[in-house]
């Protein structure tokens, strides 16, 4: 590690504060983690968790898990659909996805489809806080190089852009929330954006 033993301090309690929580909240919501799989089972055939690649710290490639809210096959409907994007930049957003079924809908609203990342903090891939790792196709149409700078931390459960407007505002707003981030990061910070 060729970092400064201040910054070595501040990775340790971060990293300390993301196992402790994810553990205590994966025992605490164990029982509505299995209220949620019947649900996603009863609603539609298919697994209980979805896992899709995505680009997390330094440009690593690693699978994060989500409760399934869609319906089977579809990722590869997505390339029919992309006329009907209604997000600027690079990313893929409609607010009334075809593909998404009656529960994944309630799931989403209360953003309870995120709840598996927490294996993904326990497992490093991510942080409780951090910028929302991304999907394949969405990074690959990444051009500024301002953009590029939100790999050089571990994507997170959360952010700035969780707590400040979220889908009503636009990809630079949200990239410029994520950098914003990254340069003002500090373990009091991170508390502040979990209570939040």
């Amino acid at each position: 590690y060729t970092g400064s033993p201040e910054r070595w301090h501040w990775d340790f309690a971060k990293r300390t504060l993301d196992v402790v929580v994810a553990l205590l909240a994966l025992v605490v919501l164990s029982p509505l983690f299995a209220v949620i799989a019947l649900l996603v089972k009863l609603s539609s055939p298919g697994p209980i968790l979805f896992r899709q690649k995505r680009v997390g710290y330094n440009k690593r490639v690693f699978e994060m898990y989500k409760f399934r809210t869609m319906y089977m096959e579809a990722e590869k409907m997505q390339s029919q659909l992309e006329s009907q994007n209604e997000a600027d930049g690079p990313v893929f957003k409609i607010r009334r996805d075809p593909r998404v079924t009656r529960v994944g809908r309630w799931l989403r609203k209360y953003s309870l489809d995120e709840l598996p990342q927490l294996i993904n903090v326990l497992k490093g891939d991510m942080s409780l806080v951090g910028p929302r790792p991304l999907p394949l196709r969405d990074v690959s149409r990444f051009g500024a190089n301002w953009a590029r700078r939100r790999f050089s931390v571990k994507p997170g459960l959360t952010c700035f852009w969780q707590v400040n407007g979220r889908s009503d505002l636009s990809f630079d707003e949200w990239m410029h929330l994520d950098l914003q981030y990254i340069d003002r990061w500090s373990l009091p910070l991170d508390v502040k954006i979990l209570l939040k």
